[in-house]
């Protein structure tokens, strides 16, 4: 959203006009101000402690942190009055991109809308008298139908700014969405809704605001995972790039295999854990190259046997590299076995059909498919068409039918749209003689 196209902003206006239409009714004598106000206060105060000199590094990041008490106004108000306490804290949150005042209106919008569905929900399933009655166990299946809500909202949302404004496919801008936000926010469901009978009982607002001390504790430890997982790709980077540099043909290659494979995996229904790791094997199945002679990998001239079994080592080299990385899990098998074949003439170890590991299978077509759709100093990159077809015919004997069926399927429907690009303006010049004609031996 850094430049809005113009569809974006339509969408994100009548985002805003919806969430006016159903905040309007809370523009009455009959509305108390005093729960709204301290509940607004509260989460824009919650947003704040991201910029907090003692707190601050150590806060949660991100707008969202706090759902409790945005979720406990839904279980306490009305649904026009609850739309309005995440106003002022979705207003004064940091922003880090531009624009920021289309963000900051877009955020407001979206989360008045999320709460008044969800609070329209609750009071529908008669969670309202629940709460004042200080019963929780009643509360809880109303409860759970308001996060639903809550979820459904965001998910619907969230998907369309991402096809309006970043151009994402519409068949996958919304996938994953749900599953992802609906067990973060069913905790945070929970919270609220204690602090919503708190709130409601004898023991007052008071006791229910002490509620976000345990919840701003679960929230740190949630980002201290976020703190390991970016450290985790900053490593995946570091390799990545250090392998770019040392071979130029790669140059990009592992991003694109990496995405290729991602794609693969969720055509085949996968589940997000495994195609996340799965992106990251694609990413990091060349990583063993930082093991062999950069004079071997820059070699122009053919290559001499000894020369082609120290080059096809690459896959142990890799597999000893990341051995230690836990968090790789089934990646660690594809990098090792990714030039295995499916007639058992590949390498390292000549392993054939089912003995090589679902991952190796992803990554061989992946990669095969973005040596031959890259433009390298020896070759002019064929178009997709073309490198789906030679895929095709070596299906069977080389590579796993069904990851090529997938491919092409996926490829068919959504295009191929390479997130990191080949060096341009190089010049092709003569295949070397040394590097065999098969799909996927462009990289050796």
């Amino acid at each position: 959203m850094r430049t809005v196209p113009p569809v974006a902003r339509v969408y994100v206006l009548l985002t805003v006009g919806g969430a006016l239409v159903c905040a309007a009714p809370a523009v009455s004598p009959d509305t108390s101000w005093f729960a709204v106000a301290l509940l607004a206060c509260v989460y824009a105060g919650c947003e704040q402690v991201g910029r907090c000199r003692i707190v601050g590094r150590r806060a949660p990041k991100g707008m969202g942190t706090f759902f409790p008490v945005l979720l406990a106004g839904a279980f306490l108000l009305p649904p026009s009055v609850a739309a309005l306490v995440a106003v002022p804290g979705a207003f004064l949150a940091r922003v880090e991109q531009r624009p920021a005042g289309l963000r900051r209106l877009w955020r407001a919008a979206q989360l008045a809308l999320g709460i008044w569905a969800s609070a329209r929900v609750f009071g529908a399933l008669g969670g309202s008298d629940a709460v004042s009655g200080a019963r929780l166990p009643y509360a809880l299946v109303p409860a759970a139908a308001a996060v639903l809500a809550f979820c459904v909202v965001l998910t619907v949302l969230d998907g369309g700014i991402l096809a309006a404004a970043e151009r994402v496919p519409p068949r996958t801008a919304w996938r994953g969405l749900f599953l992802r936000s609906l067990a973060p926010v069913a905790v945070h469901g929970l919270a609220g809704l204690l602090m919503a009978v708190l709130w409601a009982s004898s023991y007052g607002p008071v006791a229910a605001l002490l509620v976000l001390l345990p919840m701003y504790i679960s929230c740190w430890v949630f980002a201290q995972y976020q703190r390991e997982r970016a450290a985790h790709q900053a490593t995946i980077r570091a390799l990545v790039q250090a392998v770019d540099i040392k071979d130029g043909y790669t140059r990009g290659h592992s991003e694109r295999v990496g995405q290729a494979s991602m794609m693969i995996a969720r055509e085949l229904g996968m589940a997000d854990e495994r195609v996340e790791v799965l992106r990251f094997a694609g990413i990091l199945h060349d990583v063993g190259k930082l093991g062999v002679p950069t004079r071997l990998l820059r070699k122009d001239g053919p290559l001499t046997p000894e020369e082609r079994e120290i080059i096809q080592l690459h896959p142990e080299y890799g597999h000893e590299m990341v051995r230690g990385i836990g968090f790789l899990g089934e990646a660690r098998a594809a990098i090792l076995h990714h030039h295995e074949r499916l007639d058992g003439s590949g390498y390292p170890y000549g392993l054939s059909g089912a003995q090589i590991p679902e991952f190796a299978r992803v990554v061989a077509v992946a990669d095969a498919f973005d040596a031959m759709t890259s433009t390298r100093t020896y070759s002019r990159a064929r178009p997709v068409a073309v490198a789906l077809a030679e895929l095709e015919r070596c299906a069977g004997s080389q590579f796993d039918p069904v990851m090529v069926t997938a491919l092409a399927r996926v490829l068919g429907r959504d295009g191929w749209h390479p997130v990191v690009t080949a060096d341009e303006g190089v010049v092709p010049v003569a295949r070397p003689a040394g590097v065999a004609a098969v799909p996927g031996a462009a990289s050796r």
